[in-house]
């Protein structure tokens, strides 16, 4: 068998990169789409009671797709603890992202829960023992800078919406450390199901006190099972795109969700941000780009890359 030219092989990389950034893409839009259904069906249902249905849809679909090949797999944990936490911080993410959606439009919450990154990188010293760095340092200073230019006076957002979205972000940073830690010992499938199971317990054991009287339409249903699919389908796209390319390259993708709010809440809600908005999330944007080209650089430096 004659070996692969160094053009051939350069190729098969370029579109192995290719297809992990796309994969991201496709999960990063699921991800936003999942937030404009939120947003619309918290409008029509109270909060508790959507995100429900998002876990419990989620967490059916897993049932239904990966528990026919062996539950073992799915349960086994080496840190159960920790990954019972993680999955409880998500819980507390969502249901405040779908509080700060109910109030404010999906554009400007999504970028305050954008603040994540920057706290994962203020915490990353005292948690796991990563320098920030002058650049880190002042990639979070730009960071708040972009917040306060969304949240300021004037600007017209709700002040309690703008609490949950900060809420938000705290937990989704607290989400992403213990992700960084699991990495190492746990299976992604096997994280990802815990998250569907604590969310579909804690919210299920909830439903008693949030259940809607009002019996959703034939749309409603579509978009609650939509909602679920959305939310399991971009976390399995997103999980495979590391197969096919590295943290490195996907880090700065992540920014694209910015990009994908803006573009459905204007399609689906007629909203856009005015003009000191859109500067306050370029700035985030910016300063997430490089928190994520820093730690780039780093695993180069270590690899010899």
């Amino acid at each position: 068998m004659s070996e692969l030219s160094p053009g051939a092989s350069r190729s098969s990389a370029n579109s192995q990169l290719l297809k992990g950034v796309l994969f991201a893409a496709i999960g990063l839009l699921l991800f936003a789409g999942m937030d404009s259904i939120t947003k619309y069906l918290t409008h029509h249902y109270n909060v508790p009671f959507v995100v429900a249905w998002r876990y419990l849809v989620h967490f059916g679909l897993m049932v239904l797709i990966l528990a026919p090949k062996g539950s073992a797999p799915l349960l086994h944990a080496n840190r159960r603890g920790l990954v019972i936490v993680r999955s409880f911080a998500l819980v507390v993410s969502s249901i405040s992202v779908g509080m700060a959606l109910h109030r404010m439009p999906q554009a400007d919450t999504t970028a305050i829960t954008f603040l994540a990154p920057m706290l994962v990188a203020l915490l990353a010293f005292p948690v796991l023992g990563e320098r920030i760095g002058l650049l880190g340092w002042a990639a979070a200073l730009m960071g708040f800078c972009g917040v306060l230019l969304i949240a300021r006076p004037g600007s017209g957002l709700d002040g309690v919406g703008i609490f949950f979205a900060l809420l938000a972000a705290a937990a989704n940073a607290v989400y992403q450390l213990l992700s960084r830690l699991l990495a190492t010992t746990e299976k992604a499938v096997s994280m990802l199901f815990y998250t569907a199971l604590v969310g579909s317990l804690v919210f299920g054991l909830a439903l008693p006190w949030t259940w809607e009287s009002d019996v959703p339409s034939m749309l409603e249903y579509v978009l609650f099972v939509a909602m679920g699919a959305a939310g399991g389908l971009g976390h399995y796209f997103f999980t495979l795109a590391y197969r096919y390319a590295p943290a490195s390259v996907l880090g700065p993708i992540i920014y694209l969700q910015l990009l994908w709010a803006a573009l459905l809440g204007w399609l689906v809600f007629g909203t856009t941000p005015d003009h000191l908005s859109s500067i306050g999330m370029l700035i985030i944007a910016a300063s997430g780009l490089m928190i994520a080209l820093k730690s780039s650089a780093k695993r180069k430096a270590g690899t010899g890359d």
